[in-house]
C-alpha cells in the first residue's frame, strides 16, 4: 500500500526515478547527493518505497528526541552522536557483515549547510565491509531521483573520491547556494 501511495505522489509531483543499480544489489553504502533540505529525505523515503529497498539512515541523535525517534527507528534511522568519537565505521561494517541485506544510506556532506568537502566515513565503511558504493541522487531542476551506478571502491581514496565525485557535479539541489558541486574530502 505504501509502495503505491509513493508511486501516486511521484506521478502527481512530477519526480521520476533513475536506476543504474542491478536489481537484487542486497548490500551496499547508499551515497545520497546533494543535500541541502529536510524535503531530500522525504523524497528519498517515497523513492525507497517506489523501488522497495528497505534502507538504514545515519541522522544525528538529536533528532531521535520525543516524539519522532520510535519513528526514526522504525523508518531505518541509525543515532549518530556526532560530538563524541567512537568506531562507527567499525561497527556499520560488522553490521554489513552480520546482514543478510543492507542497504545503508549516507549523506556525503553530513549537513544541510554548505560545506566545501565531504566526509570520508561512507568510503571507509564500504572498504571495511567489502561492498559497493551506491551512488544516489536527487536533481530538483529535473525532479528525477535514483541510483546512478554501483562503484567499488579501489582502496585509492583521492582517486576514487574522483571517480564518484564526477557523478554530482552537474546535479541541483533544492537550495543551490548550500551545494558545493566540487567538494574536496575531509
Amino acid at each position: 500500500m505504501i509502495r503505491v501511495i509513493s508511486k501516486i505522489i511521484l506521478k502527481m509531483t512530477g519526480w521520476k526515478i533513475e536506476l543504474g543499480m542491478p536489481p537484487g544489489t542486497e548490500k551496499a553504502v547508499l551515497l545520497v547527493a546533494p543535500h541541502t533540505s529536510n524535503m531530500d529525505f522525504f523524497i528519498g523515503r517515497i523513492v525507497f518505497n517506489v523501488l522497495h529497498l528497505r534502507v538504514k539512515f545515519l541522522i544525528k541523535k538529536e533528532a531521535f528526541k520525543w516524539p519522532f525517534g520510535g519513528l526514526l527507528r522504525r523508518m531505518g534511522g541509525i543515532p549518530v552522536d556526532r560530538g563524541r568519537s567512537s568506531n562507527l565505521v567499525g561497527s556499520l561494517a560488522e553490521k554489513f557483515r552480520k546482514e543478510k541485506k543492507l542497504m545503508l544510506v549516507v549523506t556525503p556532506e553530513a549537513t544541510r549547510k554548505y560545506t566545501k568537502s565531504w566526509k570520508k566515513g561512507f568510503y571507509y565503511i564500504a572498504t571495511e565491509a567489502n561492498v559497493p558504493i551506491a551512488l544516489g541522487f536527487l536533481d530538483y531542476k529535473n525532479k528525477t531521483a535514483g541510483i546512478k551506478k554501483l562503484f567499488y571502491p579501489t582502496g585509492d581514496l583521492q582517486m576514487d573520491f574522483e571517480s564518484i565525485k564526477a557523478h554530482y557535479g552537474n546535479l541541483n539541489a533544492r537550495y543551490p547556494e548550500k551545494y558545493c558541486k566540487h567538494p574536496m574530502i575531509k
